[in-house]
């Protein structure tokens, strides 16, 4: 079967860092801090206080009251940055069947759950919204965006915790390099800065419980604790190379490989030696028929739990080896906290980018090192570098590992 090339024509984003793909990687270049105090629901009487929300986003502004009422929070997200992936291309009738959509959710909307529980709780269950299946489930980002673009071929949602983004993406890719498409929309979207989410996560101490926005999400650093919750969504338009450059497309970065497995360990837990992590890390460098030595940068998953941070640099040792220490890593988690089913998706935008214009974004609020976690985390300031290739990892509950490999575009 003929590989077909595949590129990156369109971003769109909205995270704690900005309200578009742009503004957030700007952002990110800076080394600015998305977590603060919690404020869409008061936090008094819970040990997590601190999140990385999204601010200032007006979904009535951008769809209209009506439309934004019957949408989830994480899918208004979801469409908000494929309306900006996509720009002013529409798809033709004629290509409609060969273009889809793949985004990912972790968990959709629960904060629609809670809210049509208590109504039903206090109103009686037949009285709940009628909305609430159609807004709440996980496909439904998958759905609109789809409706939205008017892309009428495949279109689903892959599920798997905080790889899912990273999956949607990968599973595209390869839609389109093995003829399946010519375009697809994909990424993550989520929303799940609730009361019973913030719970369930701090029950089983996964989360920071700090005070101090700067010694909250620090991954690789020896005083971490514990990821810190964030949301937004990431959407990528991806495109088949011909078709692209056919339609004058601006390309940002090539994808060339795609990696997927499975630890079949536990259910939150990595193996400790980091083996499934870097089983896929090897996977998408085959796949990109890339040797190890060429990649120079690493977005790593970098939760900021000890687990992941270790487990992930003993990954990145047992793929690379002595390359391991010549090239660079770091997690932009320190500044967007972990954005669960998103975090895959912002993180490949920030991939592309890194290779667009030759920056490697930092590990911000790094101070004390961990000698568990020894490799090159770009501390604190981002910096130039000449980039080829980038390795993008996302790991996730229930053993999920992937990873994407991009190349700069020299066309």
């Amino acid at each position: 079967m003929e590989r077909r090339r595949v590129v990156i024509t369109g971003l769109g984003a909205v995270t704690p860092l900005g309200l578009t793909a742009g503004e957030s990687w700007q952002n990110a270049r800076e080394g600015r801090c998305g977590i603060g105090p919690v404020t869409q629901f008061d936090p008094t009487g819970m040990k997590v206080r601190l999140a990385a929300e999204v601010r200032g986003f007006e979904p009535e502004t951008l769809f209209g009251k009506p439309e934004a009422k019957r949408m989830g929070r994480f899918t208004q997200f979801a469409l908000a940055a494929a309306q900006e992936a996509l720009g002013s291309f529409r798809v033709s009738e004629a290509e409609a069947e060969r273009c889809g959509v793949v985004v990912s959710s972790g968990i959709g909307g629960i904060g629609i759950t809670e809210e049509e529980h208590d109504r039903g709780l206090a109103r009686g269950w037949d009285r709940v919204s009628p909305f609430f299946i159609p807004t709440g489930i996980c496909n439904m980002a998958a759905g609109r965006v789809a409706i939205d673009a008017g892309f009428r071929g495949m279109c689903s949602c892959p599920v798997a915790a905080c790889a899912g983004g990273a999956n949607a993406v990968g599973d595209a890719f390869h839609y389109i390099r093995d003829g399946y498409a010519e375009m697809m929309l994909c990424g993550g979207a989520e929303a799940a800065l609730t009361p019973l989410a913030v719970g369930g996560f701090t029950s089983m101490r996964a989360l920071s419980q700090s005070v101090d926005p700067s010694r909250a999400s620090i991954p690789f650093d020896g005083e971490r604790s514990g990821f810190v919750m964030g949301e937004g969504a990431g959407i990528l338009l991806l495109e088949e190379l011909d078709h692209a450059l056919s339609r004058g497309a601006k390309i940002v970065a090539e994808i060339v490989g795609y990696g997927a497995t499975c630890d079949a360990y536990h259910m939150t837990a990595p193996r400790a030696d980091g083996s499934g992590g870097a089983a896929a890390m090897a996977m998408a460098l085959a796949d990109g028929g890339v040797e190890r030595t060429a990649v120079d940068y690493i977005n790593a998953h970098g939760t900021s739990t000890h687990l992941n941070d270790a487990g992930e640099t003993a990954a990145i040792k047992t793929v690379f080896g002595d390359h391991a220490y010549k090239l660079a890593v770091s997690s932009t988690k320190s500044m967007t906290g972990h954005m669960l089913g998103a975090a895959g998706a912002v993180e490949a935008i920030f991939s592309a980018l890194a290779l667009r214009d030759g920056f490697i974004p930092a590990t911000i609020n790094y101070q004390v090192p961990d000698p568990e976690c020894d490799l090159d985390v770009t501390p604190n300031q981002g910096r130039e570098a000449a980039l080829r290739y980038v390795l993008s990892n996302s790991l996730g509950f229930g053993g999920h590992n992937a990873s994407l490999l991009f190349q700069k575009w020299e066309g």
